[in-house]
């Protein structure tokens, strides 16, 4: 059977949850930093493609992402442990911080083309995380599938963006 009933969650269970959802959100917070005050300015004044989503799109989907991605994680945590999944903890705290990394890259040093090679870099660690939690939880791997997607789309708008303004 794929997963337990939710009342059968133990409240230690509960708890690594929440530190997973804290430490998800840790690395969206942190993005933000990098992110939020070069929207005005800087990132306003670059050209775009037409296929830009608006910017309070931004919000909603990573939000999601990252809530998705958290429950991933704990799923994972809850069948294996953090011994029995340490190479499957270790791509996801991987492509966390390549996650994170992509925001300063990009937003904060303002490098068009290290980010694109950034966000390549990162969409593998997705992949490879996505491959490893399916070996463990098929939830898991469906939950990042969007992450994946969503990321294959930044990295599109990530490249043209780069052409456009080189």
């Amino acid at each position: 059977m794929e997963q337990q009933s939710v009342s059968a969650v133990s409240k230690s269970e509960w708890l690594a949850l929440l530190l997973f959802v804290v430490i998800c959100f840790a690395a969206a917070g942190l993005g933000s930093v990098a992110t939020s005050p070069e929207i005005p300015k800087w990132y306003a004044g670059l050209r775009k493609p037409s296929w830009t989503p608006p910017n309070w799109l931004f919000g909603p989907v990573w939000t999601a992402l990252y809530l998705a991605m958290a429950v991933a994680a704990w799923l994972v945590w809850r069948r294996k442990g953090i011994e029995g999944g340490r190479a499957e903890l270790t791509l996801f705290a991987l492509q966390l911080v390549l996650n994170t990394a992509w925001s300063f890259i990009f937003f904060k040093l303002h490098s068009l083309s290290w980010s694109f090679a950034e966000i390549a870099a990162l969409w593998i660690a997705i992949a490879a995380t996505l491959v490893t939690f399916a070996q463990t939880s098929t939830l898991s791997a469906l939950l990042l599938a969007p992450y994946l997607a969503w990321v294959s789309y930044a990295a599109a708008l990530n490249f043209a963006i780069w052409r456009m303004n080189d």
